[in-house]
């Protein structure tokens, strides 16, 4: 049997000088490449790539030759033809060199003086390092990052450019405010003119968020109310922790919650976060616990009929992806526990899924049904994960939400033209579509994993089950 061939060459890709590798595909094959330090796979362009700065080719080759062989005459002739333009006058050489490289590598940086902000078009290797910006945030739209047009963001933009060889090049720009249009529409940050957080606020908080963790609370929750708190505390810098009561409680949600159109389920955090920071941890001021949380409305879960659902799964080519999207509809699993999921966790034996340390800290066992059984089967034979079910690019690695997010976007949006339906509405879906079977309430909620059933019973709501069968008044008419 004659070995694969893997072809190495010169390439662009996000702005970058990078070198890609593409082969026809062969799991064993790819399992080698991912060992290559820096190497990425690109979802547009359907190939792996490496750095260019960081590419070696007598250790890409030395990795690969036992699968494949490695086709690597591109590098070759695009080395042959530098030397070739090369000037006769070596200093003119270097110059000339140095210039190519400095100008093919200068990045647009749009600045927005009204909103004190600045967009660009970053490469995909860089964006970790970018989201710790102050006000970072990712316009699907324009396909493009924004900050907080400061002197520290423009100080660590520098460091992160750096990093992959660009510099950044300063322009103003000005973006029409129009919803319809592509203009960016960057993060609230309706925080700037509160007061700094004083040294006796940040301790309470640290000391709060350390009593969280030992307390066992989720991390998200950890993660969460501190950041509430930091920005109640700013808004009452000059007052000690036990001068706060309800009034100012009440004053907060209004003059900042209220007036900056905030939804609310955030007023809710806000407010649970302050409750278990003074009746929970610190035992003060008991007369907050009679606050009145924001009175919100019945929001219907937005349901996908069962025959779109089935269309939709049935569209899906890529194995990992029709897998990772079935697995949550057929369960009624959340985003974190799909990512959560381990290989070691779904017995074929038993024919059971473990669900461990959900929301609420909570474990559940589901039966598996058989179709997803055979699925992940077919899955495991093609892709063999080695600890999660749906993994990341890197061996072992967990599968990103935003990834997750993407993939049943862009799978749906085949089937349901400019939906308004998210990743949750799969699990809400496998619960309305369960009622609509004649399953029993009771247990749809032991399946969802919900702590109460007032939570489950939603559902009823939007179930066509006992609805259909009303005869409506119109029917009998004559028209």
């Amino acid at each position: 049997m004659s070995k694969l061939r893997i072809t190495i060459a010169p390439d662009i890709h996000r702005e970058m000088p990078v070198v890609s590798l593409t082969f026809e595909k062969d799991y064993a094959l790819i399992q080698k490449v991912k060992t290559l330090k820096g190497v990425s796979w690109s979802q547009s362009r359907k190939f792996w790539y490496l750095p260019q700065e960081s590419f070696k080719l007598e250790t890409v080759v030395e990795t690969l030759n036992e699968l494949a062989q490695v086709d690597y005459s591109a590098i070759e002739k695009d080395k042959t033809a530098s030397q070739k333009d090369e000037p006769k006058n070596r200093e003119d050489s270097n110059s000339n060199s140095t210039i190519k490289k400095n100008a093919a590598r200068h990045i647009d940086v749009l600045c927005n003086e009204k909103e004190k902000t600045f967009y660009l078009t970053l490469p995909f290797t860089l964006k970790e390092q970018f989201k710790k910006l102050e006000g970072a945030w990712w316009h699907p739209k324009l396909k493009q990052w924004s900050a907080l047009d400061t002197a520290e963001n423009r100080e660590q933009l520098k460091e992160i450019l750096s990093e992959g060889g660009l510099k950044a090049d300063y322009k103003i720009a000005q973006f029409g405010k129009s919803r319809e249009g592509n203009s960016p529409r960057p993060k609230k940050n309706n925080y700037k003119d509160l007061a700094e957080l004083n040294e006796l606020h940040e301790a309470e908080i640290e000391a709060f968020k350390r009593w969280m963790i030992q307390k066992r609370y989720a991390d998200n929750t950890v993660k969460i109310y501190p950041a509430c708190l930091k920005i109640f505390f700013r808004f009452y810098p000059n007052k000690l922790i036990d001068e706060i009561g309800i009034k100012e409680i009440e004053k907060f949600n209004f003059d900042f919650i209220i007036k900056n159109s905030y939804s609310p389920k955030t007023q809710n955090q806000y407010i649970s976060a302050i409750k278990t920071f003074y009746i929970k941890m610190k035992g003060i001021n008991y007369e907050i616990a009679s606050l009145e949380r924001p009175i919100e409305g019945l929001k219907l879960p937005k349901v996908i009929p069962i025959e779109t659902v089935q269309s939709f799964l049935a569209g899906i080519s890529n194995i990992k992806h029709k897998t990772a999207l079935t697995t949550i509809y057929s369960l009624g699993l959340r985003r974190s526990e799909l990512l959560n999921l381990k290989l070691s966790e779904i017995s074929f034996k038993r024919d059971v899924v473990e669900i461990n340390n959900s929301k609420g800290k909570k474990d559940r066992d589901l039966p598996l049904p058989g179709k997803l059984k055979e699925l992940i089967t077919i899955y495991y034979r093609q892709v063999k994960p080695e600890v999660w079910l749906i993994e990341g690019q890197k061996t072992a690695s967990q599968y990103s939400a935003t990834s997750l997010e993407k993939i049943f976007n862009k799978y749906l949006g085949k089937v349901v033209k400019n939906h308004i339906f998210t990743l949750h509405s799969l699990r809400h879906s496998y619960a309305t579509h369960l009622l609509d079977m004649g399953v029993d309430l009771r247990i749809i909620q032991e399946l969802l994993g919900h702590k109460s059933s007032k939570t489950t019973e939603i559902y009823t709501h939007v179930s066509m089950r006992n609805l259909k069968n009303i005869k409506n008044p119109l029917d009998g008419f004559e028209i």
